[in-house]
């Protein structure tokens, strides 16, 4: 009862965003209180809610301040060098614009947080997807699979969960996968190929010279406003601080939210230091902030339905039980296979902390060693990342002003996509096994 119950949650709600009939803040709260009644779940059900929330607050707070900070970088212009180079390096080439969308966030993925490479990535690129009249779909679409596939390094939130569940290290989950993570990032690259060769058809090639690049409102607001921001003299003191705040969070000396929070209020004293001032900027930024959290609570209440009932739970076992015996040999296959649909639905910490240890048990009768489970269970990150279950996509779909039904669209057949070849680059490297005997 409570598997049929979890699956027609997520599929209404699925279903709802994506045609549109509801959005996804008013679905969040909605269509789980709705489901979690139908249940039978009447009591404890605020608790339900107000745990979900609890436990979602912290990222709320992280992507409340790195909003700001990065709001405020973009308003004082430290990312328009960056920008300027890549301008002039594509010109009007809606072909090179894509691919230099996919490299640029590949390695600005690096550092294994989304939020900062959403932040950057739609910073750099949205005024010339605006200004060539270019489908910012394919730019998000690209953006979101490049942190999925990035996301796989040792301080990324999925290699450490599973290396946590199973009593590994990381590394001998990671460095027999980097075939199969080069394999992702070409993959990735032909995507934007692809898509940079259908914008090429659609718009033609725009010849920008040096005064149209110069021309490019660079930034998320009003051109004389925006202009009235930049502080081209505190450029290198906010590289400084920017550069010192990413070591900071690579390295995990503080919580990655008060290291957020000392970062702004540091970078809004250097380069707005009048209170009025102040009070403007965060005024700026506080519909992106606003748009954002709302969603991330409110994810809280469906993520906290979803397990304070045993939703996910059942959900779970019941897909287990209905692997046959003889699938056993496969089950580092089926367990790359399942780990799309499975992170899809339901957080990375319910999927790496309470299935992957019963399927690594499982594994271990047929000779799958658990490092070779835990490599397998990383192939769905780039399907994950478009989940709506995922805050930091509410952030990316804000920022580039696109609908999350619209985005996720055009996204999932590419994530499918993209993680069938991380697999596919995993079985031929051998950091699995597609059949092992016992």
């Amino acid at each position: 009862m409570l598997t049929i119950l979890g699956f027609s949650m997520v599929i209404c709600f699925m279903y709802l965003i994506m045609t549109k009939r509801m959005s996804a803040l008013i679905a969040l709260i909605i269509v789980p209180t709705l489901f979690a009644l139908a249940g039978g779940f009447y009591s404890g059900l605020g608790d339900m809610m107000l745990n979900g929330v609890k436990v979602l607050a912290p990222t709320g707070v992280m992507l409340t301040f790195s909003i700001l900070y990065f709001g405020l970088m973009i308003d004082a212009g430290l990312f328009d060098p960056l920008v300027r180079a890549i301008l002039r390096i594509v010109r009007g080439d809606p072909l090179k614009v894509l691919m230099g969308t996919a490299i640029l966030t590949l390695l600005v993925s690096l550092d294994g947080d989304s939020s900062t490479t959403y932040m950057i990535a739609v910073a750099a690129f949205l005024p010339l997807y605006r200004t060539l009249g270019m489908n910012v779909l394919a730019m998000t679409c690209l953006i979101n699979l490049a942190s999925g596939i990035m996301n796989l390094s040792p301080w990324g939130g999925p290699t450490a969960r599973a290396a946590a569940a199973l009593h590994i290290d990381a590394l001998d989950i990671f460095i027999p996968m980097l075939p199969a993570i080069f394999l992702g990032c070409v993959t990735l690259v032909g995507l934007a190929v692809l898509f940079g060769l259908r914008e090429r058809k659609r718009l033609g090639v725009m010849r920008l010279d040096s005064r149209h690049l110069d021309a490019i409102d660079l930034g998320f607001g009003d051109a004389e406003e925006n202009e009235a921001n930049r502080r081209p003299r505190m450029f290198w003191p906010n590289f400084i601080l920017t550069t010192v705040l990413l070591v900071l969070l690579v390295v995990g000396l503080l919580p990655i939210q008060i290291l957020f929070m000392l970062a702004f209020a540091i970078a809004v004293m250097l380069n707005y230091p009048s209170l009025a001032q102040q009070k403007a900027r965060i005024g700026a930024h506080a519909g992106n902030v606003l748009a954002v959290t709302s969603l991330i609570f409110a994810a809280g209440i469906f993520t906290g339905i979803l397990s304070g009932t045993g939703m996910v739970d059942a959900m779970a076992k019941s897909l287990l039980a209905v692997i046959p015996h003889s699938f056993g040999p496969y089950l580092a296959v089926f367990t790359a296979l399942v780990s799309l649909p499975f992170t899809f639905f339901m957080s990375n910490d319910a999927f790496y902390f309470g299935i992957l240890p019963v399927i690594a048990q499982t594994a271990a009768s047929y000779g799958i060693t658990p490092e070779q489970i835990a490599r397998a269970s990383i192939i769905g990150q780039p399907f994950h990342l478009l989940s709506p279950l995922v805050p930091s996509v509410y952030l990316l779909v804000g920022l580039a002003k696109v609908d999350i039904g619209d985005h996720q669209r055009f996204a999932i057949k590419w994530g499918i996509l993209v993680s069938l070849a991380l697999m596919a680059g995993g079985l031929l490297c051998g950091a699995f096994p597609l059949y092992q005997k016992g």
